[in-house]
């Protein structure tokens, strides 16, 4: 058979299509089981009344662990030039897992599953009932996110910003899990059992579940660029990040995730103050008088 037969190449190049490239893979296995491991601590905790603060604190540096894995593995297929349908699909799947149930699993166990029976008995029952269902939607907006994330072609957020900038259209589902987990990890883990945090974070699961099928723009970073010269400058203001981010986890997580939230929320609130303020100006009176143009 002739090596050069059009036939041939197209049958060796669908072959090469099917299979999978290892090193993009394997952070993204890596993601996987950062989730797998996150899902395990977080049931441990449940039967581990003793300490259970460890194993949940666990799961949530596990979620946290995860995120670097799943902006390496993109990125790394993209400058090896090793994307692959695939790779793309792994990716999608591994954070269903990592970054929707894990979390969402996480946020159930810490804010509700521990409420004290001191607690008002009917007030306890509902903010179960209520947290479960609230975790659940938080599933269901990750899941959406990431169907959504597949489809879309160039997809531009209701309130575009800066055309020489790359945007998310919702908030990605690392950050969402990254702000349930960097709450908990906050707390070192230790279970709430004080009714009026369980409604507190009754809202701020709600919101994060909400901000993820939005379609309010999100900082993407894709304009920062590692393979390009930076000047030297930079390097003692990485070390000082790192220092801070190791030596204080709890406090820098915790606030670079609230920080990212609201960020979306702020641009969203902003691009509809300054619309309606056009609106309002003479210039935008003029425009939309029908007699003007007469």
């Amino acid at each position: 058979m002739n090596g050069n037969d059009p036939a041939v190449q197209a049958q060796r190049k669908a072959r090469r299509r099917r299979g999978m490239y290892l090193l993009p893979s394997l952070f993204t296995v890596g993601n996987i089981g950062a989730g797998w491991i996150a899902i395990m601590k977080t049931i441990d905790a449940i039967g581990n009344t003793g300490n259970a603060g460890a194993d949940l604190n666990f799961a949530a540096l596990a979620i946290l662990f995860a995120i670097p894995f799943d902006a390496l593995d993109g990125r790394i297929a993209r400058m090896t030039n090793t994307t692959s349908e695939f790779g793309k699909e792994l990716d999608s799947l591994a954070d269903a897992i990592t970054f929707g149930l894990a979390p969402s699993l996480l946020a159930y166990i810490w804010g509700f599953h521990y409420l004290p029976p001191s607690v008002d008995p009917e007030l306890r029952q509902n903010l179960i009932y209520l947290g479960g269902f609230v975790c659940f939607l938080f599933l269901i907006g990750g899941v959406s996110r990431l169907a959504r994330f597949n489809i879309s072609h160039n997809p531009v957020p209701r309130n575009p910003g800066r055309p020489d900038r790359k945007y998310f259209v919702g908030m990605p589902i690392p950050a969402a899990a990254g702000l349930v987990a960097s709450s908990v990890h906050f707390c070192m883990g230790y279970p709430n059992q004080a009714w009026w945090v369980s409604i507190i974070w009754l809202v701020l699961v709600g919101i994060t579940g909400f901000l993820m099928v939005s379609t309010w723009r999100f900082w993407s970073g894709k304009e920062i660029n590692f393979s390009r010269r930076h000047p030297f400058q930079i390097l003692p203001f990485i070390a000082i990040a790192a220092f801070v981010l190791i030596r204080y986890s709890q406090f820098a997580l915790f606030a670079g995730a609230l920080i990212y939230m609201f960020s979306g929320i702020w641009a969203r609130a902003a691009y509809s103050w300054s619309r309606r303020r056009r609106h309002r100006s003479p210039a935008g009176l003029e425009s939309s008088d029908p007699l003007s143009h007469s």
